[in-house]
């Protein structure tokens, strides 16, 4: 498991995170038993695939963003971030709370705070 140090220093894997990407997304994407009439076009062609993303764990302390690599076989936790508890609680709040799910998805000031942690370039960060 990758500290914040590690990871930043980590340029490819830094440049590989799909800011996008949601937990919910992910598993329309690479779960069989996801609802799929989501997705659209947005679906894994192969196994060879993999997306690169951080999600929030609510019942983590301290607060952390976990990285995420997630393919058609497996989610492998690759690295965790210590973030704000101001910043967590909002992207939690603004999520929703869903009983026994526990796991959400990283907000704007989050993924902008996380940017500068990891010294990702705005020019490579896809924020909506």
């Amino acid at each position: 498991m990758l500290n914040t140090e590690q990871l930043k220093s980590d340029r490819r894997l830094v440049n590989s995170i799909d800011w996008t990407m949601t937990p919910d997304k992910a598993i329309e994407m690479y779960l069989e038993w996801g609802t799929g009439w989501v997705r659209g076009n947005d679906f894994v062609h192969s196994h060879s695939e993999e997306s690169v993303y951080f999600v929030l764990y609510d019942w983590e302390k301290p607060s952390q963003a976990t990285l995420i690599r997630r393919n058609m076989r497996s989610a492998e936790e690759i690295a965790k971030v210590t973030v704000p508890e101001d910043l967590f609680k909002e992207a939690c709040d603004e999520d929703g709370y869903q009983p026994g799910v526990g796991v959400h998805p990283v907000n704007r000031k989050l993924k902008e705070w996380l940017c500068q942690a990891i010294g990702a370039s705005p020019t490579n960060l896809q924020i909506h």
